[in-house]
């Protein structure tokens, strides 16, 4: 028996993006599965609630009655505070959760007992993180243009040109953690001409990406010793270390912060994590940047929101096999068919069924049993 999958409209602060694309909706129907979609949800995606219609959906009036209809609530971000009365214990909610840096939000599922399926932990055999890589790529290659764009002197930087002038050296870009964001990050850092240096602590992906750049990324093994003195000399810092399903460890202290260049840009892509700087706090898009100790802060918790389209797609095209198979085959059935997914369970019945999650929360872990789910 299918269950009924509901799209809301997002509702965290700047957050444009929607659950689903029309051929995603297309894709459901196929399969026999009921599709929710709140009015509106896609129009800042540029996605009209006649394609949805047209596509096989019912779009339906309010969030209220979308988590209410739905067996299973598709989203793109955590549920909010004012979502949280929306859960409850007969509801699957398949999203980006990060509960690590969002504690508040496994407390209201574990209270309502929803059962929380979590993009970001899903993995695969090879440790791959197939529903984190899409928006990782996006928020990696726009964390270089922010960077670039808070480096100008009217927008509270060093009023540096990332890739300098003929004559005049470029910026210096440091970038710490090599996965999907990092690696995205240095690359369109290096396509702008800046001189970039790439820190991670795995030699052989450092390996990867000198053999693909060729040098024209540097590249070193990530240390105290390396990161104290790479920051020190940086104009813009991108931090992009992640712990997969935990919270983001510090790696620059507050003293190498106080350290830095006058007017120099931080742009913390972890924070969805917890942040791997130890000066930051999450902020908005309505409300980006923050300075303190003389270094402009950015740490926008939901960087690919400011790109509603591409990332809609982007994402979509990742999720889409997984929300299938979570709603045509259930819980148990999907986890059957495709045991990647059985990692994404963050949450069952009130029990955080996720190791690592529930060493960050603090909280007793218990082994995934979906009999009742």
């Amino acid at each position: 028996m299918t269950m009924r999958v509901g799209v809301p409209t997002e509702v965290k602060n700047n957050e444009y993006r929607v659950a689903i694309t029309p051929d995603g909706v297309r894709e459901l129907h196929q399969h026999g599965v009921e599709v929710l979609v709140q009015s509106g949800a896609g129009a800042n995606s540029a996605i009209a609630d006649e394609d949805f219609v047209t596509a096989g959906a019912e779009i339906v009036a309010t969030a209220e009655e979308t988590w209410a209809r739905a067996e299973l609530v598709c989203k793109v971000k955590e549920p909010q505070a004012d979502e949280f009365g929306l859960l409850r214990d007969d509801l699957v909610l398949f999203t980006y959760l990060h509960l690590a840096a969002y504690p508040e939000v496994a407390d209201a599922l574990l209270d309502a007992g929803t059962t929380g399926v979590a993009y970001e932990t899903v993995q695969t055999d090879d440790h791959a993180l197939p529903l984190l890589a899409p928006m990782s790529e996006v928020a990696g290659r726009m964390a270089t243009q922010i960077g670039a764009h808070y480096l100008e002197r009217e927008n509270g930087g060093r009023g540096i040109l990332l890739g300098g002038a003929p004559g005049v050296a470029p910026a210096r870009v440091v970038v710490i953690g090599a996965g999907n964001v990092g690696w995205n990050s240095a690359w369109i850092a290096a396509g702008m001409e800046a001189e970039v240096l790439l820190l991670d602590k795995n030699l052989d992906r450092l390996r990867f990406v000198d053999q693909i750049h060729q040098g024209r990324i540097m590249t070193l093994a990530s240390n105290r010793g390396a990161i104290e003195r790479a920051v020190a000399t940086a104009d813009l810092v991108i931090g992009a270390v992640l712990v997969p399903g935990g919270r983001a460890p510090t790696v620059v202290t507050e003293d190498m912060v106080r350290g830095m260049k006058d007017r120099s840009v931080i742009v913390d892509v972890a924070i969805d994590q917890g942040g791997c700087i130890e000066t930051i706090r999450e902020t908005t898009h309505q409300d980006p940047i923050y300075v303190e100790h003389g270094v402009v802060h950015y740490a926008v918790g939901n960087i690919p929101g400011a790109v509603p389209h591409t990332s809609t797609y982007a994402l979509t095209n990742a999720t889409l096999p997984y929300l299938r198979d979570l709603a045509a085959l259930g819980p148990a059935g999907a986890v059957e068919h495709d045991p990647a997914l059985a990692h994404g369970f963050n949450t069952v019945g009130g029990h955080v069924t996720h190791p690592v999650v529930a060493d960050s929360l603090g909280r007793p872990h218990r082994e995934l049993s979906l009999g009742a789910a």
